[in-house]
């Protein structure tokens, strides 16, 4: 969802007047038309506008913001490229929600980040040829990304109204539809319909088996729902810790339900759990009761647990030591650092790797790949983030993981069959599925 930020004087990155509705191409500057050696100066305004908006969402928001130019090559950005906040921490909120009424029901929408950026020229076309007004380019935008938790066109709908209402009230923007300040984009999932295709697609692929992993309650029970629909497919489950409640209370209510819905079967392990600072500082404290409770639940259900470590190594090897795992588990997508491979195989974990090993930036991924026993070896995607090498960029899908293995292969000078083997012996082995 795209809203314009109308309430100030002048555009997000330069001094001309934030208002197109005058005679075309009359309120530009230098900078606006990518002159060479004009710079931007960001607007004071259209920051503190769009923090607001965080705040009011929910969201967290960055110890600090930059700027990243993507690559935009369209008339109507003459540029070429859109200076933007698309890069977490980047954005002004991540992580936010909006509780709204619809059919006289309360649904509520996770937001996955809300960041300020540029908007673009506005264009006209006609028969026989078109026309650009720049008098737009550069007027400070928001866009917000919300999760996959609209069902219906109503939804939709009713999600839109509010946020419009939200922006207009708070005198963010005027959010009129019809001068195109506010505009939307829909990703329509078809994923229920398409499954049994995905699942072939895999098989074709010889991929026989593969994990769908929860994060938090919903996608929890949806992984095992797949789980228990497919031979071929199993489950995990757990409250990630970017996925964690506001309150304690509320965590420890959801935690109760994990251990519950942990007993079905094909349920093979507690995960993803852990720690991540990089996108959340203010919960350490609640992150790491959480973190010891679901390996307890895990300890109780005889399961392994797959960790999540982001920015806090040293807390999660140190949680790990001080809580005796009984049926150990995989560090998930494995960060390459030497310290948390060490200790973590001398706690009895398993080390998985993922599309990062490929990175040409990843320097130091053919020690780490030494590093790890062939017996504790594990691949994996994270699909559909983390696209390997050579689809870098594109969404990834669990068929990727032979670009993970060759990658592997290659480190320890052997054949991509033998890396496969090993690592399905292994993927096996601790989640303790029979062959």
């Amino acid at each position: 969802m795209h809203c314009e930020i109308s309430e100030t004087n002048t555009k997000v990155f330069s001094s001309a007047e934030n208002s197109y509705n005058d005679v075309p191409n009359s309120n530009i500057r230098p900078v606006d038309m990518a002159f060479p050696g004009t710079l931007p100066v960001v607007n004071k305004e259209a920051v503190r506008k769009a923090l607001m908006a965080s705040m009011i969402l929910g969201c967290k928001q960055p110890e600090y913001m930059y700027f990243e130019r993507k690559n935009y090559y369209y008339p109507d950005l003459p540029k070429g490229f859109q200076i933007t906040q698309e890069t977490k921490p980047a954005p002004v909120g991540i992580y936010g929600k909006l509780d709204f009424e619809c059919n006289g029901e309360v649904k509520t929408v996770r937001i996955n980040n809300l960041h300020l950026e540029e908007d673009a020229a506005s264009s006209d076309h006609y028969s026989s040829y078109s026309t650009i007004d720049y008098n737009r380019a550069g007027v400070p935008l928001l866009e917000l990304v919300t999760e996959p938790d609209i069902h219906s066109a109503d939804e939709a709908v009713a999600f839109l109204e509010t946020m419009r209402s939200i922006y207009q009230y708070s005198n963010i923007s005027e959010a009129d539809s019809k001068k195109g300040q506010i505009r939307c984009d829909v990703n329509v999932s078809i994923m229920d319909k398409d499954k049994d295709e995905t699942i072939n697609m895999l098989k074709k692929e010889k991929i026989t088996r593969f994990i769908t992993c929860g994060y938090d309650l919903e996608s929890s029970k949806k992984a095992i729902n797949i789980a228990q629909k497919y031979d071929c497919t199993f489950a995990t489950c757990a409250i990630s810790p970017n996925d964690i409640p506001q309150s304690e209370e509320e965590l420890w209510k959801e935690l109760e339900e994990i251990k519950k819905i942990a007993k079905q079967k094909k349920v093979v392990a507690i995960g993803e759990i852990g720690l991540d600072y990089y996108w959340n500082k203010d919960n350490k404290e609640l992150q790491k009761k959480a973190f010891i409770k679901q390996i307890e639940i895990a300890n109780d259900l005889n399961l392994p647990i797959a960790i999540h470590t982001r920015d806090a190594v040293m807390d999660t090897l140190e949680i790990l030591k001080q809580n005796n795992v009984n049926n150990k588990g995989i560090f998930h997508c494995c960060p390459l650092n030497r310290e948390l491979v060490k200790e973590g195989l001398k706690l009895g974990f398993y080390i998985s790797f993922s599309g990062v090993v490929t990175f040409k930036n990843a320097k130091n991924a053919n020690e780490i790949i030494e590093m790890v026993p062939l017996d504790k070896l594990l691949i994996e995607t994270d699909s559909p983030y983390l696209a390997p090498e050579p689809v870098r960029g594109t969404k990834n899908t669990p068929a990727n993981v032979k670009y993970v293995a060759k990658k592997i292969a290659e480190v320890k000078k052997m054949k991509l069959e033998e890396i496969a083997n090993i690592t399905y012996e292994n993927a096996n082995n601790v989640y303790k599925i029979k062959k």
